[in-house]
């Protein structure tokens, strides 16, 4: 199997991981759709992925609103004649201890980091189940296989994303509908998560350590491509990515 003519959703896309797997699946052949917020940043990547005989488009895209997502969805189609993947890439990391009770970045966090991937479900699996295949990806965190201090929310929101992806992998094998999924644990990579964080004293203490062990986002693009480029029958469905010298 390839990723050469895969039709791959992306959100997240304007920065960090979302970026990186873009322009890695483009130059292996697959046809990309961008989502995020920022125009400008996906204008440019779509442009430069073009440039180098990549396929690509994109929309605006707040994933809190399941119509923008839908959107996505239907662009893909409309440009390219379908859909296999989706990558539910899109969260932010405001990280504070729950002491602060930063409530609003709580709320922030829910919207985006667990809603904004049902939107994504919600948008392609109708159309998976009815053409029978299909590859969910999501975006989870360490912090959903771990417990950190200051982690709290985040954490929270991670551990859903993980509970909700089994459960799409094994509610697809039951109904037969041949929808594989891939759930992604990153550690330390050097993406833009950090500018979330409003908490001065957490802020400082988590970019020191990821200006010591923090890793490019490339290596999870990596991982993404290796999950699609399995066979259909084969589901690889966990990958926890760590910087080698994270400890």
């Amino acid at each position: 199997m390839s990723v050469e003519n895969k039709v791959v959703v992306i959100t997240g896309a304007s920065s960090g991981i979302g970026e990186a797997t873009a322009r890695m699946l483009a130059e292996g052949g697959a046809k990309v759709v961008l989502g995020a917020r920022r125009e400008a940043k996906l204008a440019k990547i779509v442009e430069e992925i073009k440039k180098n005989g990549g396929q690509a488009t994109y929309a605006i895209t707040d994933v809190t609103k399941a119509s923008d997502v839908k959107n996505l969805v239907t662009l893909a189609q409309e440009t390219f004649g379908g859909i296999d993947v989706i990558f539910n890439n899109a969260g932010i990391m405001p990280n504070s201890p729950l002491s602060a009770l930063k409530t609003d970045e709580w709320d922030d966090m829910i919207d985006i980091n667990i809603k904004g991937v049902l939107n994504g479900i919600a948008a392609v699996l109708p159309i998976f189940i009815e053409q029978k295949h299909g590859h969910v990806i999501t975006t989870s965190s360490v912090a959903g296989i771990k417990s950190f201090p200051d982690a709290g929310v985040y954490g929270a929101t991670k551990f859903a994303v993980r509970n909700l992806m089994e459960v799409l992998r094994t509610e697809s094998a039951m109904e037969k509908t041949n929808i594989r999924t891939s759930t992604l644990y990153p550690a330390a990579i050097n993406t833009e998560l950090l500018n979330t964080i409003t908490d001065e004293q957490t802020l400082s203490g988590m970019s020191s350590f990821y200006e010591q062990v923090g890793i490019d986002p490339v290596a999870i693009a990596r991982v993404v491509k290796f999950a699609i480029d399995q066979p259909e029958e084969v589901n690889v469905n966990e990958f926890t990515i760590y910087p080698t010298a994270q400890a």
